[in-house]
């Protein structure tokens, strides 16, 4: 885990929230969230725009299973 994605966002949940990450869990789901965003921003690298889907529809009929 990133310390300073970790320290900045406890600073901003600080900041915006006026809290303190509560407990231990709270800090495996802070660096699950570290890594789902770390995901995501692979994927969007990978994709270009002509690969997304158009519209809602279509990203239903492309995930659909076969039946």
């Amino acid at each position: 885990m990133d310390q300073d994605f970790t320290d900045s966002t406890i600073a901003a949940i600080a900041r915006w929230h006026g809290i303190a990450v509560p407990n231990p869990l709270a800090l495996v789901a802070l660096a699950d969230l570290e890594a789902s965003l770390a995901e995501y921003a692979a994927i969007r690298e990978g994709l270009l725009f002509e690969d997304e889907p158009s519209s809602f529809e279509a990203a239903l009929a492309a995930t659909k299973e076969p039946g």
